[in-house]
């Protein structure tokens, strides 16, 4: 059997055929989100690297800012339990989830069926956000995946003091200015990243094994530095960005399932 998940983020559009309900047979990413051809791209790419047409489809779970916008899809879920189906596939015994996504964080409480049981967003600032890496990225002139690994360079992380991104912005263009090397302001940024993501984590019950999902999941400074602020290592899978594609596949195999019934 074969479901489809597609995640419609407001950065990138991800995609996920999933065989029966387990094993990954088809995945693609594309950079944009809403109101682009991504998602229909990464449509196309995920059902031809599964080798398998539409017809073939048993279900289609759409998730994300997006999901309302998309057409072909038998139901749209919330991206908050669609991480968490997906994060419980990759990671059985996860429990706690962070997700720093384009445009907010979240951190999702699961219970051990890998069901959602609590959340708590930031949806208000962009500070704490992937939106901020990519801010602070155009400003240094340094490519967003390449952030992490100027920043293992550092002696000691640079301070940002501001919590919002444009005032921020104004005091990294500063410390540049006042001769702070890249490699202490990427670290600074990475750490203010984690240090806010942090700060909403703890007002959550946090309980081991704990994982992160979306774009930001791939920086291994942050993911080292919120390690560090929450007490508690950080699981990481090279398909954290798919984690709501997949859980909204999975999500489309367990309503066919009981449709089988």
């Amino acid at each position: 059997m074969f479901t489809f998940g597609v995640d419609i983020g407001s950065t990138t559009s991800k995609c996920v055929v999933l065989k029966d309900g387990t094993q990954i047979v088809g995945s693609s990413l594309y950079v944009g989100g809403i109101g682009t051809g991504s998602p229909e791209k990464a449509r196309r790419e995920a059902l031809e690297k599964a080798g398998i047409t539409e017809d073939e489809l048993s279900g289609t779970t759409a998730t994300g800012y997006g999901r309302n916008r998309t057409e072909n899809a038998d139901y749209n879920v919330s991206e908050l339990s669609c991480h968490a189906l997906g994060a419980h596939l990759i990671f059985p015994n996860v429990r706690t989830i962070i997700d720093i996504g384009g445009q907010d964080a979240k951190v999702i409480s699961l219970m051990e069926n890998g069901r959602m049981k609590d959340f708590l967003m930031n949806d208000k600032c962009a500070a704490g956000t992937g939106r901020f890496l990519d801010v602070m990225a155009n400003v240094l002139q340094v490519p967003v995946n390449e952030m992490s690994g100027v920043a293992a360079g550092a002696t000691a992380p640079a301070p940002i003091s501001s919590t919002c991104t444009v005032f921020a912005e104004s005091e990294v263009i500063s410390q540049l200015a006042n001769g702070v090397k890249m490699p202490e302001l990427l670290s600074g940024i990475c750490e203010s990243v984690a240090t806010r993501v942090a700060s909403l984590a703890k007002r959550i019950n946090i309980v081991p094994e704990v994982c992160m999902s979306g774009g930001v999941a791939q920086n291994e400074a942050v993911r080292s530095a919120l390690s560090r602020h929450i007490g508690f290592p950080i699981l990481f899978s090279d398909k954290a960005q798919l984690f709501g594609a997949i859980g909204a596949a999975r999500y489309a195999y367990e309503k066919a399932l009981k449709g089988t019934v």
